[in-house]
């Protein structure tokens, strides 16, 4: 079973780090008071999974959203009993299966924690309390939405429109954590070639 993390209220509040990955998601969006991010925390609900833990299988209702505080998520496929990775969750990403929070429609694809993670769990039933005692969050809710639905747009355009070592160039640059972090053969499969083509990118790469 996850471990349900619990606070204690605190006289003056020294937010976690894990609380702060969060509230800077949320200030990307717009900002917020003192007395929100104290709603919010109180309304949230966060757990620890341990690394290997199958969030969603394909063929489930993905009824449950998830951000990720600490940890990373693997999104894959399976095709022809193989593993195809499209995407990496990391800190201070939001997670859906099928690319829309509360679709309620069944999963096409698996999500699993590559690491430890610790996570905020959504469900739809949560979001009349929630809006009920913070109006605002509705809109921000949907400025958040069409903001990593652009993302997603975007990271499709690239990956159609450049070639593996253009893709690996990129990772290089905007989320280098996750050569350290994920197993090459994941990796590869998230750029769409085989272990041994991106072992020879890396080599090329390194002898320039």
């Amino acid at each position: 079973m996850p471990e349900i993390l619990i606070r204690k209220p605190q006289a003056t509040r020294r937010y976690a780090a894990v609380e702060q990955v969060l509230i800077d998601y949320i200030r990307q969006i717009a900002p917020i008071s003192d007395a929100e991010i104290e709603t919010i925390l109180e309304l949230i609900t966060i757990r620890s999974y341990p690394k290997g833990r199958l969030l969603l299988r394909e063929g489930q209702v993905a009824n449950i959203c998830y951000f990720v505080l600490q940890g990373c998520i693997r999104q894959y496929f399976l095709v022809d009993g193989q593993e195809k990775t499209t995407a990496f969750f990391t800190e201070g990403m939001p997670v859906s299966s099928n690319g829309m929070p509360f679709d309620n429609k069944i999963s096409k694809s698996f999500l699993v924690c590559n690491e430890a993670c610790t996570l905020i769990e959504g469900r739809e039933e949560d979001e009349a309390e929630f809006f009920n005692r913070l109006p605002r969050m509705e809109m921000l809710g949907r400025i958040g939405v069409e903001m990593e639905l652009q993302k997603s747009q975007e990271a499709l355009a690239e990956y159609i429109l450049t070639s593996p070592e253009e893709r690996y160039l990129n990772l290089l640059e905007t989320r280098p954590d996750l050569l350290e972090r994920v197993p090459q053969y994941q990796l590869a499969s998230f750029l769409g070639v085989t272990p041994e083509s991106l072992s020879r990118i890396r080599k090329r790469i390194m002898a320039k």
